[in-house]
Order: structure tokens, then C-alpha cells, then sequence
């Protein structure tokens, strides 16, 4: 008997979607819906000029105009106005798709991303309230590494920046100073009478990971306390802002620290403020993905946690 071998099955491989970078066609949607780039803008968190941008990228690359931006008020070209409806179909086909998915997920906790420090001196004490006032329930990721919002279950991350970044949404919760804090017992100790008494306290350390030109070291408080003067040797180091806080709450010594994280220790009278002399710190901000499915929960902490101070 005679065999023949059949020949190999190919299995038909579907070419790879070229798309344009979907913020683009986001920003171009938006602006096509309103006419208006400040109002496209805003529902993106975005500015006008970011719009504009990615607008002009999008154009760039399908070698195009999609708006008569001259004379005012804006309207979509020809081309424009044939690929507005598409995408408009589109986009509202994936939300609703991806509202049906969540919509299974909503009982899941929230989960943030915040550093060690943030979790231990100022959120922790605060999950209670939080459930009860607002009916968020959180899982809390400590980490001081920076999370990749896109890449991960995280839903949010609270950051610590002088200003918003591009990518993703960025809500300002609270301004931050540094200022120098000791327990009471210390001065009972060693009473001071101005400024320059505090250098000759024992002084404590942290190392600053958030970058070296804002550095909170004695150095720049002495300056900034208008004392010019040489600082003593520092007394403690530590790699962490809450080992320090620690060391002071503990009587060791008196620590540059941030008014927020430290806000609890003051207002309970187990650390004392020094002096009003401070340097400035940066903004504590909620950062998530605008498009994120939960996006309005991320929100609703903001709101929450800048009424909490």
C-alpha cells in the first residue's frame, strides 16, 4: 500500500494593525466632537497645547490636515470630518465593552501605590475615615520604587514631584515644607533660644531620593535660616525619612522633616516645630491613567484626601 504525505497546513498570518498612537487619535476624537481645543483639553486633562500637539502629529502622519484652524472657530477638513465618525463609533463601542468588564471588577479594592514613609505616617491612620466617609476600600502597595501605572494592577500611585508630568493624570493633594522637628523631652534637655541653638542640637540625616537640588540638608536650612554659619557634624544618618522621624520622636536628635508625613506627630504634641524657618518641599499628587475604568474612584480620593489634609 501506498502512502502519500499531505502537504503542510499554513495557517494565514494576519498582517500587524499600523495605527497612530492612540493619544493622538484620542485627542483628535475629542477636539472633532467639541470643536474646541481647551474643551477637548479638559476632558482629556490635557492642555490646549498638548492637544494642538498631538493633533499636529496625527496630521503629520497621515500626511493630512484634519482642521481649518483658520479663521476662527476651528472646523474639520474633508478628510477630518470622514475620519471623525469612525472613531467616534469606535471609541464609544470600547468603552462600553470595557465598563461591561469592570462592572464585574467594582468590588475589588482599589490599589495605590505610595512609599513606606507615606503609607506609615500618613495613610494608614486614615484608612478608617476613609472607608467610612467616602466607601473607598483600599489595598495599599508601600514601595518607595516608582510603579509603571501602564504595566501593573495598580490602579493609582501617590507621587511626590514639583510639577505634573505628561503622562497620565496628575491631582495635587497637598504643598509640602521641611522644617525642623525634635521630641519635647529633648529640649527639656537642651533648651535653645533662637535658631542658631538648633544647630547645636544633635542633628539627624536622611538621604533624599527625590533629587539632589532640593536636597533638605542642615546646609541649606542654615541659609535659609539666615545663619550662614558652618554645620556641626551630623549626628545620624539614615537611608529612610521615617527612621529619622522615628529618631526623633525617640529623643535622638532634631530632623529636617516634612510637614505633612510629620503633621500627626506635631498636632499630638510629640514633636515640637523649631523654628519658622523651612525650606520649600514639593507637591504630594494622585497620579492615574485618565482612561483608567475607575478613574472617578481615583478622583473621589483626591477629594477626600485634600479635605483630610
Amino acid at each position: 500500500m501506498k502512502f502519500t504525505l499531505a502537504p503542510p497546513r499554513t495557517e494565514r498570518i494576519e498582517p500587524m494593525r499600523r495605527l497612530p498612537p492612540l493619544h493622538a487619535l484620542r485627542a483628535f476624537e475629542a477636539a472633532a466632537r467639541h470643536l474646541h481645543f481647551a474643551r477637548a483639553a479638559a476632558e482629556l486633562h490635557l492642555t490646549p497645547t498638548a492637544i494642538s500637539h498631538q493633533i499636529r502629529q496625527l496630521e503629520e502622519i497621515l500626511e493630512v490636515k484634519l482642521f481649518h484652524r483658520y479663521p476662527r472657530p476651528i472646523r474639520l477638513s474633508a478628510e477630518g470630518a470622514a475620519l471623525y465618525p469612525v472613531l467616534r463609533e469606535s471609541f464609544d463601542r470600547m468603552s462600553s465593552a470595557i465598563a461591561g468588564i469592570s462592572q464585574l471588577d467594582t468590588d475589588r479594592p482599589l490599589t495605590v501605590s505610595v512609599t513606606v514613609a507615606f503609607a506609615s505616617l500618613w495613610l494608614m491612620r486614615r484608612l478608617p475615615a476613609l472607608r467610612s466617609q467616602t466607601g473607598l476600600n483600599l489595598k495599599v502597595e508601600a514601595d518607595n520604587r516608582p510603579v509603571d501605572l501602564s504595566g501593573s494592577d495598580v490602579d493609582f500611585a501617590v507621587r511626590y514631584a514639583v510639577q505634573a508630568q505628561p503622562e497620565d493624570h496628575w491631582m495635587p493633594l497637598f504643598e509640602d515644607s521641611l522644617i525642623p522637628l525634635c521630641a519635647p523631652e529633648l529640649l527639656h534637655r537642651t533648651p535653645i533660644k533662637d535658631d542658631a541653638g538648633i544647630l547645636r542640637l544633635p542633628l539627624i540625616q536622611y538621604r533624599w531620593n527625590c533629587g539632589a537640588e532640593a536636597s533638605p540638608s542642615w546646609q541649606r536650612w542654615s541659609h535659609a535660616a539666615g545663619l550662614g554659619a558652618a554645620v556641626p557634624e551630623i549626628t545620624q544618618h539614615f537611608s529612610e525619612e521615617i527612621n529619622a522621624i522615628d529618631s526623633a520622636l525617640a529623643g535622638q536628635g532634631v530632623v529636617l522633616a516634612s510637614s505633612v508625613l510629620a503633621g500627626a506627630a506635631v498636632a499630638a504634641g510629640h514633636l515640637v516645630r523649631l523654628s519658622d524657618a523651612v525650606l520649600p518641599g514639593r507637591t504630594f499628587w494622585a497620579v492615574s491613567r485618565s482612561d483608567h475604568p475607575r478613574f472617578a474612584e481615583v478622583e473621589h480620593f483626591a477629594s477626600w484626601a485634600r479635605a483630610s489634609g
